[in-house]
């Protein structure tokens, strides 16, 4: 059986080393729990173990699981890939959106965004290492993106998130990472609200957070293998 508490203080060990070698604050990057394909009692162990932020890819699959687990002290974010047709409870249900990857879908999330709920929190998704079975805006996309998604009610664009190309090259993720940063770097001057680079998985995590990951996605190395069946 997987062992949710000593994974989790094996991760935030591995964060806390990077951050220091990078010479950041550990408290300034946040974790996500991936909770993709697991039951809602493992997103409950882990939230004993004072985790607030976790991950869902599948829409049909994490609203059941909000349902069962709620929303008191659990942020919800959505990192999956987004249907358009499918926009309506991702707005509803979730604190942050990470894969925003097209004018279309944020223009769908503002209008479907509850105003009660304040607004939604969301990321425009880069593919930063141009592959082609891969979402996200290719850099020259990004102006205009920002032009329009920040002029959109019910939402607030907070930066960037990307899954760059799988790779155990280190000096390759970490060309990649940084790449990111220097994007988020640019824009900032225009747009200082964007202040998050969810970047960073269970096998390169060090490598984004010394080239300045805010957020990290890990659930592997939490939850153990994913169950597909």
């Amino acid at each position: 059986m997987t062992n949710i508490a000593e994974n989790l203080k094996a991760v935030h060990a591995r964060m806390d080393s990077a951050a220091k070698d990078a010479g950041r604050a550990p408290e300034d990057i946040q974790l996500i729990c991936v909770s993709k394909t697991r039951p809602a009692r493992d997103v409950h162990l882990a939230s004993c173990e004072g985790e607030e932020h976790f991950g869902e890819n599948y829409l049909q699959e994490s609203v059941e699981k909000v349902a069962q687990i709620g929303t008191h002290g659990v942020t919800w974010h959505f990192i999956g890939p987004i249907q358009s047709n499918k926009t309506r409870p991702i707005a509803e249900l979730f604190d942050w959106v990470h894969s925003v990857d097209r004018i279309k879908i944020a223009e769908r999330l503002s209008r479907q965004r509850p105003e009660a709920l304040g607004a939604l929190n969301i990321l425009l998704q880069i593919n930063i290492s141009h592959e082609a079975s891969k979402s996200g805006l290719l850099e020259n996309e990004i102006e205009e993106a920002l032009k329009v998604c920040c002029a959109l009610p019910n939402l607030q664009v907070r930066g960037f998130m990307a899954i760059p190309e799988a790779t155990d090259d280190k000096a390759l993720q970490h060309t990649n990472f940084a790449k990111m940063n220097d994007l988020l770097k640019k824009y900032q001057q225009s747009y200082p609200q964007l202040t998050e680079l969810s970047m960073g998985m269970s096998g390169d995590l060090e490598a984004a957070i010394h080239e300045g990951a805010t957020m990290v996605r890990i659930g592997t190395d939490i939850f153990g293998k994913r169950n597909y069946s």
